[in-house]
């Protein structure tokens, strides 16, 4: 379809033909993989001039190295757990997903582990991983990295048999002929145009169940903060372990940021009962908040019309659900949480979307314009909202 048939739909229209091209595209991915899978089990790439899989799928079929390394990981699982095919058509496990568990899979853990798996997330499945294959905690390490700045970018290196998952070459988890890559992994992102390598990003990945391996790059100045920390706690942390000194400085600011935020205490002053929740101040009392934040927790509360829940967790604010604007009080009942996104389209069926732009482009906050007063008014789970 063209844009200008895709704007005549309606919202429902629109989010139902979406659905039906990703069920259809996981049809047509399906039978990519069993057509890779068989096409490389028959060698038929020799015939087309080619070496190996991974050079015919990047220089005749034209696929990106990390597309083509993710599918014949995948396709050569799949000749030996044909079941991975049938779970990829219908939606329960995605390419990543199988990448990253076709090395761990046997024939007598293979349901199991296939059924534990099924709608998970690329990283709720690594951390399946790591309780199917845990490996030992990582040495606690602090080095100097160097300048990069000055480096000459040589070209990626391309051996002619690299291993993809570990595992020996023709296994299901390993891809000959390719660059060394992770299995399910995002790959190696494209230098940026200055020829530098991109800065690398803070990783946390689980190494066993209730363990994380936590890399990032800290300044001059957070070394020292650590190093001066590690002499203020010898005398309760005389090993000076780092892990153990974060986590309780990290404990001790979310403790003053909820205290500060969310009103949170062990001593409240007053009770939901004794708090002041008459219409006129926009406040939201601290015994209302922390009654909030116990009955919606640290998520947003906003349920669509099938009861499903928001599963962001930042960017919370507290939301009238009758508006202040129009008489709303501030008792526990009528406050709830929202991420801004759902609370900025609230606003936009109580208030209408015009206005919402409004007062949006005058605080100077960006973001997509607000939605029609037209937008169809869902409900909480929790606490059914009023009509008014």
């Amino acid at each position: 379809m063209d844009t200008r048939s895709l704007q005549s739909l309606s919202d429902d229209d629109l989010l139902q033909h979406l659905r039906d091209i990703l069920r259809d595209g996981r049809l047509i991915e399906a039978d990519l993989i069993a057509h890779v899978a068989e096409v490389d089990a028959r060698r038929l790439y020799l015939r087309e001039a080619c070496s190996c899989m991974f050079a015919y799928c990047v220089e005749r079929l034209h696929l990106s190295e990390p597309e083509t390394a993710l599918r014949i990981v995948v396709a050569r699982a799949s000749r030996r757990h044909p079941k991975l095919l049938e779970l990829l058509r219908s939606g329960h496990l995605h390419l990543s997903g199988i990448a990253l568990l076709a090395p761990h899979l046997t024939e007598r853990n293979r349901d199991l582990v296939l059924a534990r798996a099924s709608h998970l997330s690329k990283r709720q499945i690594e951390e399946l991983v790591a309780e199917l294959a845990p490996r030992p905690d990582v040495p606690t390490v602090v080095r100097r990295l160097p300048d990069r700045s000055k480096e000459t970018i040589q070209p990626p290196h391309r051996p002619d048999d690299v291993g993809l998952g570990g595992n020996e070459p023709g296994s299901p988890g390993t891809v000959s002929c390719g660059p060394a890559v992770a299995a399910g992994s995002a790959l190696s992102s494209p230098l940026p145009p200055s020829g530098l390598p991109a800065p690398r990003r803070g990783t946390v990945e689980p190494l066993a169940p209730s363990r994380y391996r936590v890399q990032f790059t800290a300044s001059t100045e957070l070394k020292r903060k650590l190093e001066r920390l590690q002499e203020l706690v010898r005398t309760t942390v005389p090993d000076g372990d780092l892990a153990r000194l974060i986590d309780e400085a990290v404990t001790e600011k979310i403790a003053r940021l909820e205290a500060r935020r969310l009103a949170a205490t062990a001593r409240p002053r007053t009770s939901v009962e004794q708090a002041d929740t008459r219409g006129g101040p926009r406040h939201v009392a601290a015994a209302v908040k922390r009654a909030v934040r116990l009955r919606d927790g640290d998520q947003c509360a906003y349920v669509d019309s099938q009861g499903r829940r928001c599963s962001e967790r930042a960017f919370l604010h507290f939301h009238h659900r009758h508006p202040h604007g129009f008489g709303g009080d501030r008792t526990a009942s009528n406050i709830t949480r929202f991420c801004r996104a759902h609370n900025e389209l609230e606003a936009g069926v109580d208030f209408g979307g015009s206005r919402c732009d409004h007062i949006r482009r005058r605080s100077g906050s960006q973001g997509a314009p607000g939605p029609t007063p037209t937008t169809p008014r869902l409900t909480l789970r929790a606490t059914p909202r009023s009509s008014g």
